[in-house]
């Protein structure tokens, strides 16, 4: 490794499983002073400082950030990758999605994202050091795929999830803090366990997802998170960048 993140003082929110516990492995292995934050350990061995957070609630996340800036004296990088499904809330097509799924869907993903991100856009200008931000989107933001994924809540949380990310990008570049988004297509992680368990998904996605063919793994996230989180993306702020192999340029083909 090249110690990209070399002694940058890092919180990962929601870093105990799946794209989260794969980036914080990677950002251990770049040499960051890393925290973690999540529900619980989940598979977390030790890797770094774990603290318990619901990314959902303002006074923990207020809480898990005056503890983080305790122990690492300060804060240069926040990945936030906290989120999930709401389908088991009611979340589905627009015409059955519940108000129970829409809310909890949106809490999920975008009110903890609005709540992380400003705890750490404050932290950075009272340092006045600058700072990054990476947030976590979906392809499904960007080119949705209704007859497989049609859920109107989730889709419509990582839209907002970009458009919060680039007018923060746009407001506080001056500030040198960046913002920049991750838009993963279908990653082969627990919260994808459903949707790989299906034949007729699989097959799709050897279409929709050429470049595997099929499921990305956790650490193409990774490795991209390590790049837009370190000093060689220094002039980039406000992207979303892609790690779909392929899904949105992609048509994709149906079994008939």
């Amino acid at each position: 490794m090249s110690n990209r993140l070399q002694d940058k003082r890092c919180l990962i929110v929601g870093g105990t499983s799946g794209i989260g516990l794969a980036a914080v492995r990677r950002f251990v292995q770049e040499g960051s002073r890393l925290v973690v934050a999540g529900l619980d350990a989940g598979n977390l061995q030790g890797e770094s400082l774990f603290h318990v957070c619901d990314a959902t609630s303002e006074k923990q996340v207020k809480a898990l950030f005056v503890d983080v800036i305790q122990q690492l004296g300060g804060l240069d990088v926040l990945y936030h990758v906290a989120g999930g499904s709401g389908r088991k809330h009611g979340d589905g097509p627009l015409h059955e999605c519940t108000d129970a799924g829409w809310q909890a869907t949106l809490d999920a993903n975008l009110k903890s994202v609005f709540l992380a991100n400003r705890a750490a856009v404050r932290q950075f200008l009272k340092q006045g050091t600058g700072g990054v931000i990476l947030n976590m989107a979906s392809i499904l933001a960007l080119s949705p795929s209704p007859h497989h994924f049609d859920t109107v809540a989730y889709a419509a949380s990582k839209g907002g999830i970009i458009a919060l990310s680039r007018l923060a990008a746009a407001r506080y570049a001056a500030d040198k803090i960046r913002v920049n988004v991750l838009a993963p297509g279908l990653i082969d992680t627990p919260m994808a366990a459903r949707a790989l368990a299906d034949p007729a998904i699989r097959a799709f996605l050897e279409t929709k997802q050429p470049l595997g063919p099929g499921p990305a793994m956790p650490e193409d996230c990774a490795d991209a998170a390590v790049f837009l989180c370190s000093d060689e993306a220094r002039f980039i702020t406000g992207a979303v960048l892609p790690i779909d192999g392929g899904w949105s340029v992609s048509e994709g083909q149906f079994a008939t």
